[in-house]
């Protein structure tokens, strides 16, 4: 194993020190091990683990959807040393900032922006229009790159690992993922302690402790994302129906957990006619 990455007591990890091939053959072993610690235990043990095993900086990304409430709580609750951010893409509904507010105020703790370069979005409005995103799939993704990858980027700067509200049940694309594993995008761990719950063991949870959510939720909106680009799901329909409901494709994922065309790379929305 490599000298950077060390086996104790604990998995001592450091995405710093995360250059070489090697390393991220070792920091995927950790993230193996990790993983089988974290199957046995609940939520709270989970993220306590997580802390424990992990030396360096965890980010915990939180778009307010029940997964993250829940998992937000866990981590607050135990005054975890694991920071949270959110991606404030400029497009968000005023009830997901709202819960945002009453978070804070529940917790104490303070929930950081990360919001998209000015330059970018001011040139991808220009050149596609302010819902030029509509447009195809492509100029979707480049959408999703400026408001949201790019700034995840940023925010997963240094870090050692990452947390997340992925839960298999969500779709067909994500009912391959681990509690835990390599993340060789961003050259980090990332974790995903709600892997094996359903959406009504979740709502359970968050009743159970009283944990603010998006009003949203209660009008059929099982996920949440940019207001534009999120509608309420009809009975039967899979969970994540309502994002970009205007697409036909099956696999529809705004790029924070799949690689996916640069915005550069986007075609250009037809120019407006001025007739």
């Amino acid at each position: 194993m490599s000298p950077r990455l060390q086996t104790a007591s604990q998995d001592i990890l450091s995405a710093a020190n995360v250059r070489h091939a090697d390393d991220l053959i070792s920091l995927g072993d950790a993230a193996v091990r990790l993983a089988d610690r974290l199957s046995a235990l609940d939520l709270f043990g989970r993220l306590a683990a997580v802390r424990s095993a992990i030396a360096g900086r965890i980010v915990f990304t939180t778009s307010f959807g029940l997964e993250d409430q829940a998992v937000a709580h866990a981590i607050f609750v135990q005054h975890l040393a694991i920071d949270t951010v959110t991606l404030d893409t400029g497009r968000l509904f005023p009830e997901t900032h709202q819960v945002w507010a009453e978070t804070e105020r529940r917790y104490g703790r303070r929930i950081h922006a990360i919001v998209p370069e000015h330059a970018q979005v001011e040139a991808f409005v220009g050149r596609h229009g302010i819902d030029g995103f509509r447009a195809s799939v492509e100029a979707r993704h480049a959408c999703c790159g400026v408001r949201k990858v790019a700034p995840l980027g940023r925010a997963l700067n240094g870090a050692a690992a990452w947390i997340t509200g992925l839960r298999a049940e969500q779709s067909a694309e994500r009912a391959d993922i681990r509690f835990a594993a390599l993340d060789p995008v961003h050259r980090l761990i990332k974790v995903n302690p709600l892997l094996d719950w359903t959406r009504s063991r979740l709502a359970d949870f968050v009743h159970l402790h009283h944990i603010p959510y998006n009003a949203l939720h209660d009008r059929g909106f099982p996920s949440i994302g940019c207001a534009p680009c999120t509608r309420a799901v009809e009975p039967g329909e899979p969970e994540r129906a309502g994002r970009w409901w205007w697409e036909q494709e099956e696999k529809k994922e705004c790029g924070l957990h799949s690689r996916l065309v640069s915005p550069a790379d986007a075609p250009a929305s037809p120019p407006l006619s001025h007739s």
